[in-house]
């Protein structure tokens, strides 16, 4: 892949641009397609407020045929720019996701899993006339029935309290501060996907250095977090203000640490080893101050190897990780971050794989 082509974001038809890009040149694909949403009417909540929905013309079509051609044309260009060791993941919903998988499997792809995302926070379905919308799909897919792909299966079980991850995932639709906003403060982008799940997806199926490649960037969410996990990353989209705001957006992110341990490569998980294990071992002491990395909250050391919040919240690093986030679990060796000099500060991991180290040298 020519180095003027990585870590840019191409402006024009996702089509027409997959087409001049180097055949089998992409380690791994993410899209976020347009959902074809057949939107009849606007909808209203209970209070007389409009629910700002998909109604832009990027994804109107004709009918079913006129979707089916459009996803059969991105997804042929798609494979054949992904490498044979490659793999691809393509987000949509009820709307959708069924024609865009069998387009798949028509095109030769070979479907690994389908991972369900579940969001605790979904919009409620006010008229009452159905069930809550409150899962979108996730096809994740290799370029053939017979290809290899990386699949980081230790490291993925840092999201399930170090357990094998399922396909169902529950994380919260994107909001507060991550969620991009126009100069009214209305939402820039409709479909705006959290970085957690982003995260997932790059760090299941990438190493560091590899290029990942976004048809549909939007917001940017793809190349932010590619960014900030030292992948290489190319998007393409059409809308100039989403371009602009997603570049602001990418320039912004900082780069993990190269030491960081969510950069290694996938490794036979090592033995497990308590918190109040370094505590006792004089790598941390009680009463030392931690931070959480997003939000930026502190807690000190407990004498019972938990931890305590200013406002007199406590629990293991991993329980109080998870409630300070708002999230189902959460690996708390990846997220505090302790001192190790005057305003610069690392993950816990740094400090248990410091212990290791020392074990293993005894």
């Amino acid at each position: 892949m020519p180095n003027e082509l990585l870590d840019r974001i191409l402006q024009g038809d996702s089509v027409e641009l997959l087409r001049t890009l180097p055949p089998c040149s992409i380690d791994m694909i993410f899209a976020d397609p347009p959902y074809n949403l057949q939107l009849q009417g606007d909808l209203w909540r209970p209070n007389l407020t409009r629910v700002a929905a998909v109604d832009a013309a990027w994804d109107q079509f004709e009918g079913f045929s006129a979707y089916d051609d459009f996803t059969r044309a991105w997804l042929k260009a798609a494979h054949g720019v992904l490498k044979d060791t490659g793999t691809i993941w393509v987000s949509g919903t009820y709307h959708n996701i069924f024609r865009v998988g069998a387009v798949m499997q028509d095109l030769g792809y070979w479907v690994l899993n389908t991972i369900i995302w579940h969001k605790p926070n979904a919009m409620p379905n006010f008229r009452g006339t159905r069930l809550k919308n409150d899962v979108e799909f996730v096809i994740w897919a290799k370029k053939s029935p017979g290809s290899t792909y990386t699949f980081q299966h230790h490291t993925m079980k840092q999201y399930n309290q170090g357990k094998q991850l399922g396909s169902v995932w529950s994380i919260p639709v994107c909001s507060g501060a991550e969620r991009l906003r126009d100069a009214a403060g209305k939402k820039l982008h409709p479909t705006q996907k959290p970085e957690a799940l982003i995260e997932r997806i790059l760090t299941a199926s990438t190493r560091p250095g590899d290029v990942v490649l976004d048809p549909f960037l939007g917001s940017g969410t793809t190349a932010a977090v590619a960014r900030r996990l030292h992948r290489r990353w190319i998007g393409i989209e059409r809308e100039a203000v989403y371009i602009e705001a997603a570049q602001r957006r990418i320039d912004s992110i900082i780069p993990l640490a190269e030491s960081d341990p969510q950069l290694t490569n996938d490794l036979p998980k090592p033995g497990r080893i308590a918190f109040s294990t370094l505590v006792e071992r004089g790598l941390l002491h009680t009463g030392q101050v931690l931070r959480l990395d997003q939000p930026r909250l502190l807690a000190f050391v407990r004498n019972d190897g938990q931890l305590q919040t200013e406002a007199g919240l406590n629990g293991s690093i991993h329980k109080l990780a998870a409630a300070l986030k708002q999230v189902p679990s959460c690996n708390g060796w990846k997220h505090w971050q302790y001192e190790h000099a005057p305003g610069q500060w690392e993950p816990l991991d740094v400090l248990r794989r410091r212990y290791r180290e020392q074990a293993t040298e005894g």
